[in-house]
């Protein structure tokens, strides 16, 4: 194999460089990513400038960059807390989070790419006790924890918005309580129920009652009202006008005239 001309050799080494500076040079950012440059001689990372977004990048070799994930991310914790009266719970709860995308630099500047340790873990936890220490193992198990777990997400979002980062949601998953408290609370609960449903056939058996008296009142005051109205002679003609009626009808009869008190005829039929 013949030599290269020495001609050739400095064109050689110089592709050579080039193309190391190209690999060290290229940066791709991958989708759901961003970029922080950070420039050796220059004021360090780059924070007044937008981050540098997905794709193809070419970069001085002697700058850096640092590739951060911008979607939404899940962390899960398992935490024990103190309730109001010293009670032990186990918390299972997930944040939603993901780095405000124009402070992107400023993140990196003042927590870097371990802020979840840094920051959002020990915000989530502190938040967590604060809020779980005013209730009762009884407001954990009831009603009341969607409403703490919208105190949670609230105060975790006050330390987080100061730190570059976006609190989406947070899901207390499982409160976990001392078997002990959790059986003394569901007979409580079994108690209540039965207190209520006794309570509901009273208030029903009270209505019932109260219908039955005003049916009676309204009956007794009609009789009272028809016994004023009846005279012995409106009574002596509707026994004229009855007699007349079962004089007419086809089936035989007998009939008494001028018996009874009232003079009213007595009719005998063969029924």
């Amino acid at each position: 194999m013949e030599k290269l001309p020495k001609v050739a050799l400095p064109f050689i080494i110089v592709a050579i460089i080039v193309f190391v500076l190209i690999a060290k040079s290229a940066v791709t950012i991958d989708s759901g990513e961003a970029g922080v440059l950070f420039k050796t001689f220059g004021d360090g990372v780059v924070t007044e400038e937008p981050p540098m977004g997905e794709g193809f990048h070419i970069v001085a070799p002697w700058n850096k960059v640092y590739v951060y994930e911008v979607r939404q991310q899940e962390l899960f914790e398992k935490m024990k807390v103190l309730s109001s009266n010293g009670l032990e719970i186990q918390i299972d709860a997930s944040a939603w989070y993901q780095p405000v995308y124009n402070e992107l630099g400023n993140l990196h500047q003042s927590l870097g790419q371990g802020y979840l340790q840094r920051v959002i873990q020990p915000a989530i936890r502190s938040a967590a006790r604060s809020v779980i220490g005013r209730y009762t193992p009884d407001d954990l198990y009831s009603t009341k924890r969607d409403a703490i777990q919208v105190e949670i997400f609230q105060e975790t979002k006050k330390i987080l918005d100061k730190q570059y980062v976006q609190l989406n949601e947070v899901l207390v998953r499982d409160v976990t309580l001392p078997p002990t408290i959790k059986e003394a609370i569901e007979r409580k609960l079994k108690q209540e129920q039965e207190s209520l449903e006794y309570e509901f056939r009273l208030e029903s058996a009270r209505k019932e009652a109260e219908k039955v008296i005003i049916e009676a009142k309204g009956k007794a005051e009609s009789n009272r009202i028809l016994s004023a109205s009846l005279t012995d002679k409106i009574l002596q003609d509707k026994g004229i006008e009855a007699t007349v009626k079962l004089s007419e009808s086809p089936n035989s009869k007998v009939i008494v005239i001028g018996s009874g008190d009232s003079g009213m005829p007595i009719i005998l039929g063969n029924q």
